[in-house]
């Protein structure tokens, strides 16, 4: 054989042993795919000859694909067919029902919210009334998760409820027609001030960057606001694409906003911008707390990876991975994590390692403070990676007390404002309302006369740790004057401890009458001058401070 033929066939063989090493692990993966399928269907098999009670296949089977999935990420989800509506209202905010949501609060189906112009609201139903019975089926000892799916169903269709309403004993029957509820993505805008445009976003369902557009060419043609806040607390994400279309609104088309990487050739991915920005120059904060994730996180990331927009509020959620739909047979289907996606700067704030070593328990780890990475934003600010989005301005929460925490789970709040709403017709604007003295005076003895008030500090559940280690090792047995004094002062005292938590409580209760009467509106309206964190985003865009946090490092 000639060199030149040798060097030929050489060049051949190179990347043929290249598909072969390839092909072996590919080979080997599947052999132990098919052999771990044989033996879960022998197993199913042998289960349902043998095993001495009756089983329900489906049920059974369904409980495994859902611990399979549960081993991944709490992303990876299997959907049977009942609940693959739940998996459309996610991705487009649609589904058919009256407009309304329970809540089980002291063994009680009771209304907690209704959408205004949608059918429980024209049929007169209202925050704390009680369902009683669906379709003449009694709610009395059902399922609380039932009860909602109940409510549910194809629009034109009808549902007949019976309820009681808040304040009153008699039961009353009423059928409703069922409607397309679609749940806005912007369910406020509104401008602060005079020029400050505030614009909250609350999922990322299709159409949710067309319905911000449609909200900020308001306020700046209609108001002609200069400076805007997007707020997104509280928004656990969605669709990919109405993430990228929404940093289109303040960037420059062909920007890159993000890249996916996953296992397969068809993940490796990025997106960019692909047309004009509504306005580029608008001054922004984008307001996130620790429930922004996801598409909130790529929005806030972005942004602040192009030195865009101030970032205010609390570290973010950190959910770096992206889901797919797959259908599998019979109507059901799979959301599955297909890839992680990175910022503008590279970075992927992704915080749990859901392929790496867990814990004792089968939790995830958080990415050690070792491993992060240190990125740089446009203008030189350094950011990093494993852990959410990090403000660049960060405002403490408020501090949520024991004695309040105690007051929501037992349904006091809720009972209270359902007694006082009761006996009156209206409270007059939302944004001006305040408790008066008389009725706080009135919530403490509500809270005394109900045997459901319940609370207990944290400082009390270790005192009685300590207590009982203290007699094991005798040394209460050296003062238990001392323990005995120290364990009164713990336990709780209702009408003390309301009162050292007044201020606290009286906007819990603020905000729940105020919803009453204006729904999450009025609620938005009522909470403006109390936000913290939104009016500290406002005082730095107003005093231009936003700028030389935007500058970045001087040289």
């Amino acid at each position: 054989m000639d060199k030149k033929k040798a060097k030929k066939t050489w060049m051949w063989l190179v990347p043929l042993a290249g598909l072969m090493a390839a092909a072996v692990p590919l080979r080997e993966n599947y052999f132990e795919l098919s052999k771990q399928l044989e033996i879960m269907t022998a197993m199913f098999r042998e289960l349902n000859i043998y095993y001495v009670d009756e089983i329900q296949p489906g049920q059974l089977m369904e409980t495994g694909m859902d611990a399979m999935v549960e081993s991944l990420d709490p992303y990876t989800v299997y959907y049977p067919e009942s609940r693959v509506e739940d998996l459309r209202f996610m991705t487009t905010g649609e589904y058919g029902g009256i407009g309304a949501s329970m809540q089980f609060i002291n063994d009680r189906h009771l209304i907690v919210d209704v959408l205004p112009d949608f059918p429980a609201a024209r049929a007169g139903l209202k925050i704390g009334d009680e369902l009683l019975a669906i379709d003449g089926q009694s709610l009395e000892g059902m399922d609380p998760d039932l009860v909602p799916e109940m409510l549910q169903g194809a629009s034109g269709t009808t549902v007949d409820i019976q309820y009681r309403p808040n304040g009153s004993t008699a039961p009353v029957d009423l059928t409703i027609e069922r409607e397309k509820i679609k749940l806005p993505a912007v369910p406020y805008r509104s401008v602060i001030g005079d020029s400050t445009g505030y614009v909250i976003l609350s999922a990322f369902t299709r159409g949710s960057s067309f319905e911000l557009r449609q909200a900020i060419r308001y306020l700046k043609d209609s108001v002609g606001v200069n400076q805007l806040v997007l707020d997104l607390r509280g928004n656990g994400g969605g669709l990919l694409q109405e993430s990228i279309s929404i940093v289109n609104l303040f960037v420059e088309k062909g920007q890159e906003v993000v890249t996916t990487r996953g296992k397969k050739e068809e993940w490796m991915k990025s997106y960019s911008t692909m047309a004009p920005p509504l306005d580029p120059d608008l001054p922004v904060a984008v307001l996130i707390d620790e429930q922004s994730a996801s598409a909130s996180e790529i929005v806030s990331g972005t942004l602040q990876d192009l030195d865009r927009a101030i970032i205010v509020g609390q570290e973010s959620f950190g959910k770096g991975l992206v889901q797919q739909t797959k259908p599998l047979a019979y109507g059901t289907k799979l959301k599955v994590t297909v890839a992680k996606y990175y910022t503008a700067s590279g970075r992927c704030i992704q915080r749990l390692d859901y392929g790496g070593k867990r814990e004792e328990d089968g939790s995830a780890r958080a990415f050690s403070d070792s491993t992060r990475q240190v990125f740089y934003t446009r203008n030189g600010r350094p950011v990093t990676d494993g852990a959410g989005v990090q403000p660049d301005v960060e405002v403490d929460v408020p501090y949520m007390s024991y004695v309040l925490e105690g007051l929501y789970l037992n349904g006091i709040l809720f009972d209270f404002a359902n007694a006082w709403s009761a006996e009156r017709d209206s409270i007059g604007s939302a944004a001006e309302f305040a408790l008066q003295d008389a009725d706080w005076e009135a919530f403490v003895d509500f809270a005394l006369a109900h045997e459901s008030t319940a609370f207990e500090s944290r400082t009390l559940d270790a005192f009685e740790q300590l207590e009982t280690l203290a007699r094991e090792e005798q040394f209460y047995a050296l003062d238990s004057a001392a323990f005995d004094a120290f364990g009164s002062i713990l336990k709780p005292n209702i009408e003390r401890d309301l009162n050292r938590f007044r201020d606290e409580i009286t906007w819990a209760l603020e905000e729940e009458l105020v919803m009453r009467y204006h729904l999450q509106t009025g609620v938005i309206d009522w909470s403006i001058p109390r936000d913290s964190t939104l009016n500290k985003a406002i005082d730095l865009m107003r005093s231009g401070a936003h700028e030389t946090i935007l500058a970045g490092p001087t040289p």
